[in-house]
């Protein structure tokens, strides 16, 4: 079978990595084509170019080359109807329509779901101008949580501590720092727990639990600094336990799905629930539509089925005909390696070596934003550039063998955290 994977981070690196291991195309059985893909990509695929907003040159590849499932990685095309576009024309997709994209493409949307099915999460209002949102204020005690209504690039949330804080940043988001994903803004009350994310595919009937994570969104150790698209993250999360994934699935995931299917807009796909474990039980804090980045790197170190049949069952609504997934009981762990700069103005076109030392002590290195220079030198192209991802027994394990390999990368113009599962490794070391 032939498959096209559509995208360029290093959450679609690490599903070229695995499905290229699938039966569907390893051995010669087929072909795993990318676009645009990366330098990492390109070990396992062949890259093509393709514009994702021009679905009618999507279609046609896809008519020339027999494509047997398509795999949608980053959220955007999805919020634009890539996925409706290709069903359309009888191609399977692993990804939601447009219409159940809103789960993520609208922070409102998915508030507002929550209010009409009952699922836990955090108070909020929806505003839409300036004044209205700086007179909700009053509704709410600091710290105050602002999000940009749409796509971020998952820097579109603001923690306010102060109410002139919280009016300064509204400013900002109705005054144009997030785009168009900023005509709208939810204010939430905040809340106090820890935070974990939980992952499922579905077809929209079947609800298949796909392991749990946490990731670091601050740049800085300690959990400190402006929030970025993720530093690191480990797999599984202990504190997620059996018992909170089975009410995560009763209480959250369950109503959602059925919501969404009753509404008529029914969701196939990764569900990626954003969780707060607060005092009075897990909460949604929101909705990812695709894998998370860099939790999907992680997640595939761990999975031990074949990808390519799982996400085809689901693209071809038959995910009740498969066991449940198997994944390694393993810790696996992933160090964000970004360039100078982020999560601001990042420096393009920083050297980068040792990749192969790295990925020779047991790790696999992800490439997330790199590119090939004229002269064929790797080099920096983004602001997550690499993710350096290994396994252990436990978080510590798994730490401890993803920073040698982060030892033995070159990249001058680069930095990472130092401290990926540091409240893991702590609570590991208290317990002995």
């Amino acid at each position: 079978m032939n498959i096209l994977l559509a995208g360029s981070g290093g959450r679609e690196h690490a599903l070229a990595w695995k499905l290229a291991q699938s039966r569907l195309v390893s051995g010669g059985a087929g072909t795993l084509y990318a676009t645009p893909g990366n330098p990492g990509i390109a070990r396992h695929a062949e890259l093509v170019t393709l514009d994702l907003t021009d679905h009618a040159a999507v279609v046609a590849f896809c008519e020339e080359k027999r494509i047997g499932l398509v795999v949608i990685g980053p959220e955007a095309p999805l919020v634009d109807g890539l996925a409706d576009s290709l069903r359309a024309k009888l191609f399977p997709v692993f990804g939601p329509s447009a219409q159940a994209a809103q789960l993520e493409g609208s922070k409102g949307f998915t508030k507002d779901l929550c209010e009409r099915t009952g699922i836990p999460t955090a108070g909020y209002v929806r505003t839409r101008s300036l004044e209205e949102a700086q007179a909700a204020l009053a509704r709410f005690t600091a710290p105050y949580v602002l999000k940009a209504d749409g796509l971020a690039a998952g820097k579109g949330v603001v923690i306010a501590e102060t109410r002139a804080e919280a009016e300064e940043a509204l400013a900002d988001m109705f005054g144009g720092a997030f785009g168009e994903a900023g005509a709208e803004v939810v204010i939430e009350e905040f809340m106090v727990g820890e935070e974990a994310s939980f992952f499922a595919i579905t077809d929209g009937a079947t609800i298949v639990p796909f392991g749990s994570a946490q990731d670091h969104k601050r740049v800085g150790e300690g959990d400190t600094g402006p929030n970025t698209g993720g530093m690191g993250a480990y797999s599984p999360a202990p504190v997620l336990t059996p018992t909170l994934e089975a009410e995560v699935i009763q209480r959250i995931i369950g109503p959602t799905v059925h919501a969404m299917t009753n509404e008529g807009m029914p969701y196939s796909g990764v569900l990626y629930a954003g969780l707060m474990l607060t005092a009075e039980g897990p909460k949604l804090i929101e909705y990812n539509c695709r894998f998370g980045d860099p939790e999907c790197q992680v997640l595939m170190m761990r999975l031990e089925d074949d990808l390519g049949e799982l996400l085809l069952a689901c693209a071809e609504n038959r995910l009740a005909s498969l066991p449940s997934p198997r994944f390694s009981s393993d810790t696996a762990l992933t160090v964000v390696m970004a360039a100078e700069g982020y999560p601001g103005t990042p420096k393009k076109g920083g050297a980068i070596g040792g990749i192969d030392a790295a990925e020779a002590t047991g790790a696999n290195v992800f490439h997330a934003g790199t590119a090939l220079a004229a002269d064929g030198r790797l080099v920096a192209n983004g602001g997550r550039v690499l993710n350096v991802t290994a396994r252990g027994a436990n978080v510590t394990e798994a730490q401890a063998a993803a920073y040698t390999a982060v030892d033995a990368l070159s990249f001058p113009e680069g930095f990472c955290r130092r401290d990926i599962g540091w409240r893991e490794v702590a609570r590991e070391q208290a317990t002995g």
